[in-house]
């Protein structure tokens, strides 16, 4: 089946963009220095480091270690980690849930707040509501992450006592840091989406559904957001990385126990292993977020469906 065959080279490319993700922190950590430096204890002696450098395996030549590294990272072994002497990717996979949990929950957030205030700015455009919910939008966009993240708990938490500051413990806490990570990609889809719906309103096809009598609503609705929402939504796809970058400077913010906290720590503590674990799994994350939303918006458009694999009207 063509769909099948696509979704198969989809996986093939997501397996070699691991790949290459893998190999590209490997070199780039080598690039930046020693790896044990700022892992081994102050004052360590010399014969110490080079029994560490041993066990560890970086006494090798550095080709044999990348292949080595490659070929281990693709049975998904990705050593044992520095500090805590457990699997990178168990560790990596037990702190993952939780990020998973507040990416979906600020992807929720973003099609529902970004969208509301896409279509609300573009049915009141050049009326005070259109600049209000626009403005909404760019001040989003403005506030950087770290500083609207430590005010919202200035007010929510400490001064109003209303959401927890910290911690990933009852569906409460994932309200702040969720509002902090969506932020920025509700302003970016609400304007995009404001900017594609002015341009589909003034297509033929809007046009000639409101000369047959169709309610404004029902132009809108069903005539001229499906055809604008795609950009939007293929930039939601896009934001599944930035969301996972994000997350690094948010779950520290709010004490998340996720894994962009945990990357944060080990690229502090230089727990290579785990840095590595951390990077391959986001590339891979990434791939199959990319392909839900190549297939979601070949559901909305028939033209997509064939670069799909599958036929459209009339195919």
């Amino acid at each position: 089946m063509p769909a099948l065959r696509t979704v198969f080279v989809r996986l093939l490319f997501i397996l070699a963009a691991a790949v290459v993700a893998s190999t590209a922190i490997f070199i780039l950590i080598h690039l930046s220095g020693d790896p044990l430096a700022g892992f081994l204890p102050p004052g360590s002696s010399p014969e110490t480091a080079a029994a560490v450098r041993q066990e560890l395996g970086l006494d090798r030549p550095f080709v044999v270690q990348l292949v080595d590294h490659v070929g281990r990272s693709l049975r998904g072994d990705f050593g044992t980690s520095w500090r805590t002497d457990q699997p990178a990717l168990a560790v990596i996979v037990e702190r993952l849930p939780a990020t998973l949990g507040l990416m979906s929950t600020a992807l929720v957030i973003t099609v529902v707040v970004g969208g509301g205030l896409g279509l609300a700015a573009a049915r009141w455009d050049g009326r005070w509501p259109g600049y209000l919910f626009n403005g909404v939008a760019l001040t989003g966009q403005a506030i950087p992450a770290f500083w609207l993240g430590t005010l919202m708990i200035l007010l929510f938490a400490v001064r109003w006592r209303l959401l927890p500051a910290s911690g990933g413990d009852g569906p409460q806490a994932v309200i702040l840091p969720a509002l902090t990570l969506a932020a920025f990609p509700v302003s970016l889809v609400a304007r995009l989406l404001r900017t594609e719906l002015l341009v589909a309103a003034r297509q033929p096809y809007a046009s000639v559904a409101a000369g047959k009598g169709l309610p404004s609503r029902t132009v809108w609705m069903r005539h001229v957001l499906p055809n604008a929402a795609l950009p939007a939504l293929a930039y939601i796809g896009v934001q599944a990385g930035f969301l996972i970058g994000g997350a690094v400077v948010v779950e520290s913010v709010f004490a998340w126990p996720g894994v962009g906290q945990l990357a944060l720590q080990a690229t502090t503590e230089r727990d290579v292993p785990v840095v590595h674990a951390f990077v391959v799994v986001v590339a891979v994350l990434v791939g199959f977020v990319s392909l839900v939303v190549d297939g979601l918006a070949a559901a909305f458009d028939p033209r997509l469906r064939v670069s799909f694999g599958r036929p459209g009207y009339g195919g």
